[in-house]
């Protein structure tokens, strides 16, 4: 990604917009956005030489000793926050990069995770586009699962409080530069989908991050609240976050064969290839809570087993139909992943996939066009198609043993990774459930 505003670019935005503080922005292990403030006084500086903190915020829940890192501003990622006020003291954010003290990279920093994959992308002469459908709910509070509405799949519902809010998401977004191609209602009740228009991954990756703040901050403003829980009720569709890909070399889609009955190139095929081989041991990253096996069982939208089609919905991968003329629109859709991943993690095991399966000739199997969720067990295991991991521990257990995963994340991301995913699990496992006290304190 070429840079395209210098930091004297950011000082006069800056002091043309009244800035007055400038929140400076980076993500932990887990994907939870960090955030420290300074005023707009100390910018040049923090453009210059960056700003020093404690990097132990970074480790997720597995903090361990305080360590001085480094936030370095990417002057990129520039943008007013549109939702705070503007007269006399304008808030703006901008991502960081972290770094050591002595200015080199720091390994457990995700957003140079995802540079590193890219790099590999790059030198084998691809850019990795992607396009996330991020899928939520509004509910009435923070503290229950009462929706805002009861409209279903596009449904377009009475005006009320979620159409609202949804289209303020959507033009708070735009104002941040952020550009939308779709916004709709969901499956389920008070389920929302606002979907960004596709991006390299890096871009992406930090317009997820913001798109989750937005999303929330709008919701708070009128008293409400939004959440990219997987699996928030039981019983209805759990929200995924279907990931749209492709990789492009210059201008030209390697995705895209004009004879191929499927319009897909060997290229592609063997990313799908790639991306179908190790599913099940990236799924503790791109599905990395407890909750998220809520979502993934089958009977829902969610997908479970390990097949590829064009139309068929029940399938992790599917391929969009191709129109004529659309050949740089040609992508696979990976369906698996929902909305509480950490997108750089997530983005990075995806292409270590699909650039696996494209260096090491992998052959796709036939697609599998009937409906999967359908078929017995018999039947699956005859036409070959394996599961995702059912359960949070059950994909720990999968990464751990991953070499594509530990080349991808690094020793020191994948490392703690695992250590903050057994934390989870531990303490999961551990407690007394509303469920386990209803079902057996009567009877045991």
């Amino acid at each position: 990604m070429t840079k395209k505003k210098s930091n004297d670019d950011i000082l006069k935005i800056a002091k043309e917009n009244d800035v007055k503080f400038i929140r400076l922005w980076f993500t932990d292990i887990l994907g939870l956005l960090k955030s420290f403030t300074i005023t707009v006084e100390e910018l040049e500086g923090a453009l210059e030489e960056g700003m020093g903190f404690d990097g132990s915020a970074i480790e997720g829940f597995a903090r361990i000793d305080e360590s001085d890192m480094v936030a370095l501003p990417d002057p990129d990622t520039f943008q007013m926050l549109s939702w705070r006020p503007r007269e006399n003291c304008a808030v703006a954010r901008i991502f960081c990069d972290i770094l050591k003290p002595g200015g080199e990279p720091f390994d457990g920093d995700p957003r140079y995770i995802l540079k590193r994959n890219l790099k590999r992308a790059a030198d084998l002469g691809y850019t990795y586009f992607v396009g996330p459908e991020l899928e939520y709910f509004y509910f009435k509070d923070s503290s229950s699962t009462e929706p805002l509405d009861q409209g279903g799949y596009f449904d377009l519902t009475p005006r009320d409080a979620a159409t609202d809010l949804r289209k303020e998401t959507v033009l708070t977004l735009e104002e941040m530069g952020i550009g939308v191609e779709y916004s709709h209602h969901e499956g389920a009740a008070s389920q929302h989908e606002i979907d960004i228009r596709y991006n390299d991954a890096m871009t992406m990756a930090d317009n997820v991050m913001t798109y989750r703040l937005v999303v929330k901050e709008i919701a708070l403003k009128y008293g409400y609240y939004a959440t990219f829980m997987p699996k928030p009720v039981l019983g209805i569709n759990g929200s995924g976050m279907h990931v749209h890909q492709s990789l492009f070399k210059g201008e030209r889609n390697a995705f895209f064969d004009p004879n191929d009955e499927y319009h897909l190139s060997k290229i592609a095929k063997s990313f799908v290839a790639g991306l179908l081989k190790h599913a099940p041991e990236l799924t503790a990253v791109t599905n990395q809570w407890v909750n998220s096996y809520k979502r993934l069982v089958p009977g829902y939208e969610a997908p479970v087993y390990l097949s590829w089609a064009r139309r068929n919905r029940s399938d992790l991968i599917r391929v969009p139909e191709y129109r004529p003329g659309r050949e740089k629109a040609t992508r696979i859709e990976f369906r698996s992943p929902d909305p509480a991943c950490n997108p750089y993690l997530a983005f990075s095991v995806m292409l270590a996939a699909g650039l696996e399966g494209i260096e090491k000739g992998y052959e796709v199997p036939k697609p599998i066009e009937e409906n999967v969720y359908e078929m017995n067990e018999k039947e699956r295991q005859k036409r070959g198609i394996g599961m995702l991991p059912a359960s949070l521990l059950e994909a720990i257990l999968l990464t751990e043993k991953s070499e594509l995963v530990r080349k991808a994340l690094g020793e020191h991301v994948f490392n703690a990774f695992i250590q903050n995913k057994k934390i989870e699990w531990d303490q999961y496992r551990t407690q007394v459930t509303d469920y386990e006290l209803k079902r057996y304190l009567p009877i045991l």
